[in-house]
């Protein structure tokens, strides 16, 4: 995830989640965090990394399939994730959390109609980012009485062209 240092620039996470694709990785991965590496931890953080945007729900099914762990224990592993800096949480309209692990900060698209979630692609959203006047963040903190730690963008859209027969 980026981080806002109030000079513009946003630096990496300190957990390097791009070169997570092996098993003994994400293990070190999580111990690098300075959690505990257990079965139940290793399997969820896979089952992540190898899905788009899951929901807790669809992590606990590919997981139970493998090994007994309880819809609350997949839970609790998330939020100890996600407090950890190792994923992303990400609220959608509909209540239900999806989750992103081993990819930098990057922004999303909720597409309502069909309940989809989609990585903007990255070149664009580093546009976005650097269109934002330096002066906004700085003033929010200021007004607000923040330090800005990231900022996380999700579009909402549908799949439907508005067009009426």
């Amino acid at each position: 995830m980026a981080t806002w240092n109030s000079t513009s620039t946003f630096e990496p996470s300190q957990h390097d989640l791009s070169s997570v694709n092996t098993v003994e990785q994400t293990r070190e991965l999580i111990r690098s965090a300075g959690l505990r590496c257990t079965r139940q931890r290793v399997a969820i953080y896979e089952h992540l990394r190898r899905s788009s945007h899951p929901t807790a729900e669809a992590i606990h099914g590919r997981v139970i399939r493998e090994q007994p762990v309880s819809l609350a224990t997949v839970y609790n592993t998330l939020d100890i994730f996600t407090k950890a800096g190792l994923i992303l949480q990400l609220p959608s309209r509909s209540g239900t959390s999806r989750y992103c692990a081993g990819q930098a900060s990057h922004m999303h698209l909720q597409i309502d109609d069909t309940g989809e979630l989609e990585d903007v692609p990255p070149e664009l959203g580093e546009r976005i980012i650097d269109a934002m006047p330096n002066e906004i963040l700085s003033e929010i903190e200021s007004r607000m009485g923040v330090k800005i730690r990231g900022i996380d963008i999700q579009f909402t859209g549908s799949r439907d062209s508005g067009e009426s027969s």
